[in-house]
């Protein structure tokens, strides 16, 4: 028994492949083999799928020579990735809100972010410094000037130090619930600038010490979120 059937010869154990067994003309179907055509015009080259044998076909002596096959999917499209630019800043206006309390840390880390909105063409009129009291009055402002719509994002600054006391845990998990939570709520960006130390050595290191200074990170931070809002999720 020989048979040709779309892309895939079929012949028995006895029979030779050769040109004469290829006729298209001499076409049998068999129960044990599933055939079908994936050529479609919606696709820009078109597909031809080969003869797929079902495992029934095992045992019964038929030979199966497959063809080279390409499978019947379409291209995938491609994966949008998208992000916040640090270098179309202008026009963007933002909020420092910082705390009073350890002045002498939260102090250079505002001038931090200040020297880095203006190095990345913020101008100063498009940006607005709050003081208050400490860290734990920082969320509801912050959730304020989100809901005045005035701002594309809110810079976060502070400094908890933990002392002997249990209270450093109460500000700190505070502080940054309250952040998280004005930012949620007010669908407006708000940066944690508020840094949680175990001593004055920690947060001078970072306030423009040798671990950088964290009010330039958070500036940093706002930008590149208040560009991914305003160019990409903006309503």
């Amino acid at each position: 028994m020989d048979a040709f059937v779309g892309n895939c010869a079929i012949v028995s154990p006895t029979s030779r492949l050769n040109p004469t067994n290829l006729q298209p003309s001499r076409i049998v179907s068999s129960p044990y083999h599933s055939w079908s055509n994936c050529k479609s015009t919606n696709l820009t080259a078109s597909i031809s799928c080969s003869l797929t044998a079902s495992p029934l076909h095992q045992g019964f002596g038929f030979g199966i020579e497959k063809q080279k096959r390409n499978d019947c999917l379409p291209p995938a499209l491609a994966v949008r990735q998208l992000t916040g630019s640090l270098t179309s800043a202008e026009g963007l206006r933002f909020a420092i809100v910082v705390a009073r309390f350890n002045e002498i840390i939260t102090r250079p880390l505002m001038d931090g972010a200040l020297d880095t909105f203006k190095k990345y063409s913020v101008k100063e009129e498009d940006i607005d410094v709050l003081w208050v009291p400490g860290s734990f009055e920082i969320g509801i402002v912050a959730e304020k000037l989100g809901k005045s719509r005035k701002y594309q994002a809110i810079v976060c600054i502070g400094a908890v130090i933990r002392g002997d006391t249990t209270h450093y845990d109460a500000v700190a998990n505070s502080a940054a619930s309250g952040v998280l939570s004005a930012g949620l709520s007010s669908g407006v960006p708000c940066i944690f600038g508020v840094l949680t130390c175990d001593n004055m050595e920690q947060a001078l290191n970072r306030a423009g010490g040798k671990s950088g200074n964290k009010g330039a990170e958070a500036a940093l931070t706002a930008i590149e979120m208040a560009s991914l809002f305003e160019h990409h999720l903006k309503n």
